[in-house]
């Protein structure tokens, strides 16, 4: 998978942070009950919601419009997603409490390593499941119907219909 390079300093960048920042500020002070205007900030800070969307407080991301979820999407509290680069999640996916999804990585070198980063797209198909404390890293992608344990972390592609668990993550056996 190709990475995408980025500077911290990068004026428009700054001004694509502040704006999810005040929009997530926003979204995470709202009335708990208040779906109606949850839902129409998730709308405007990703590229694309499908319909029945849910996202629990205290959810975070970088930049937002590179989130793109399908229909009956639900992210359980305190989720983290950093999309430096582009997410794609299929429909019918939940994400358990305590989540992260990171695309965003840093170069070995300690020199200017504050400064600049790369990142690498995420692929999470339909119907999957990734339960608590979770960790995706960028590059991976995740097939339709698969079930990531609680506390693993993923750092290898995910094939459809099988189930994970461990860190790092590992095959436990295939869903039939």
């Amino acid at each position: 998978m190709n990475r995408i390079k980025y500077k911290r300093n990068d004026e428009n960048l700054k001004k694509d942070f502040v704006r999810a920042g005040k929009l997530l500020q926003i979204f995470n002070l709202a009335n708990y009950e208040n779906e109606q205007l949850k839902t129409e900030i998730l709308t405007e800070l990703f590229g694309t919601v499908g319909n029945g969307i849910l996202v629990e407080h205290n959810f975070h991301c970088d930049l937002g419009y590179n989130i793109h979820v399908g229909v009956n999407f639900y992210a359980g509290y305190n989720c983290t997603i950093l999309d430096m680069a582009e997410i794609r999640i299929g429909d019918n996916c939940l994400i358990a409490p305590n989540v992260g999804i990171y695309t965003a990585g840093h170069d070995i070198n300690p020199i200017d390593r504050h400064k600049k980063g790369f990142a690498k797209p995420i692929s999470i198909g339909n119907n999957v499941r990734i339960g608590g404390h979770c960790v995706i890293i960028g590059g991976i992608k995740i097939g339709d119907n698969s079930i990531i344990a609680s506390g693993s972390v993923v750092t290898k592609d995910v094939p459809k219909n099988s189930i994970f668990a461990g860190n790092p993550a590992k095959k436990i056996k295939d869903i039939e």
